[in-house]
């Protein structure tokens, strides 16, 4: 049976919330997906610096995460609304929304006297009585309660969408935070492994909005105009977590703006454009490393689809593509898909099967214990 559903999406480069419709019918291997519609809202510029304010250790507060929570799922809730009302959709007519948040902080391992967790902000019984339908949030927490990192979750949709009997495949999103899904040819879901890269648009991003006030190196032609400063270069390589081995999941947490200004603070007698320059070719290099690390050794990847932000980004799409030169790099659209709405797509998938009573992470990719249904779910009560 067809049914309208929305999914939303912030992510680390905190772009805004990415709101798609779509058309979905089906479970598993058997799900159809027909996009509807999809718009990107920028936050409120008092609500982003809250949020900026919740990342910082120092600044943030048990007074301001409890209120942003709310916020938040306010903020999300109105997206929903206003693409509904540009389509001129009814929200009766929608029959759930899969809301992933806004995630505050992620601690993929445990680190000194903190646990496994991950927190994601916006909540979901804010959205579904605003919006009046059932809302699946929270998807990570159920992951990682049987031993796993809550991420990546994307995988489970990138096995439903990519697999293919004849190709070796990688699907690689390149957000705030860059993170790839294998799949070989004829794979079956318990073949699939998945973990984050490192960086992706993250920590270029904020060099370009520091030194020249943009929210992002359109095209890369910033750092394309740049040179490489190896010092720096090699100083980003030697960070601890090029080190660990998959399953392995990072963030803001590591590469977030704290970071990235201690790094650049040393080195701003160099040309702006060379700082950007370099911090481009790292994220290019600790992609390619984690191929040639991690997962070309196991499988011969015939093809790559990026996707994400960076998948515009045509000079890091070119050093990357000269790093791994037997391998065809493709994008999103090279296969009729939108690159900017992947990731809301996949949490549809993730909520579509919550609400089947299906489980939906992948333990190769998370290093869960065993399978679980992901997500917490907020119906509407219809007086």
């Amino acid at each position: 049976m067809k049914k309208l559903a929305i999914g939303m999406m912030s992510g680390t480069s905190l772009d805004g919330i990415d709101t798609l419709i779509v058309e979905i019918e089906g479970t598993f291997t058997q799900t159809k997906i027909k996009p509807i519609a999809y718009k990107t809202y920028p936050f409120e510029s008092k609500l982003l610096d809250r949020i900026k304010k919740a990342f910082s250790i120092t600044e943030s507060s048990s007074e301001l995460l409890c209120s942003l929570n709310f916020e938040l799922g306010e903020a999300f809730a109105s997206a929903a609304i206003a693409l509904c009302k540009q389509e001129n959709i009814q929200m009766d007519d929608v029959a759930f929304i899969a809301s992933h948040g806004q995630t505050i902080f992620h601690i993929g391992q445990p680190k000194h006297e903190m646990v496994r967790s991950s927190l994601q902000l916006g909540e979901g019984a804010v959205i579904a009585n605003m919006c009046q339908t059932t809302v699946v949030s929270n998807f990570r927490a159920s992951d990682i309660a049987v031993g796993g990192q809550g991420a990546p979750l994307v995988p489970y949709a990138d096995f439903i969408l990519f697999r293919d009997e004849s190709l070796n495949k990688a699907i690689h999103n390149i957000g705030g935070i860059a993170n790839m899904t294998v799949l070989k040819k004829g794979c079956q879901l318990d073949d699939v492994f998945a973990f984050d890269s490192g960086p992706g648009n993250m920590m270029i991003d904020y060099a370009t909005k520091k030194f020249y006030n943009q929210p992002y190196d359109t095209n890369g032609d910033i750092a394309r105009s740049g040179k490489l400063i190896h010092k720096l270069f090699d100083e980003l390589l030697n960070h601890p977590y090029f080190l660990e081995k998959p399953p392995k999941s990072t963030g803001r947490e590591d590469f977030g703006d704290s970071y990235t200004e201690n790094v650049i603070s040393s080195y701003l007698e160099h040309e702006s454009k060379d700082i950007i320059h370099t911090l481009t070719h790292f994220t290019a290099k600790t992609m390619i490393d984690a191929y040639e690390n991690f997962i070309l050794p196991k499988v011969d990847i015939d093809e790559i689809i990026l996707c994400g932000g960076g998948a515009y980004n045509q000079f890091l799409v070119e050093l990357i593509q000269n790093g791994l030169s037997n391998i065809q790099i493709k994008k999103l659209e090279d296969v009729g898909m939108d690159s900017s709405s992947k990731e809301a797509l996949a949490f549809i998938i993730l909520a579509n099967e919550t609400l089947h009573m299906n489980p939906s992470n992948v333990v190769q990719a998370t290093g869960a214990k065993k399978r679980v249904i992901l997500g917490q779910v907020n119906y509407y009560f219809k007086e």
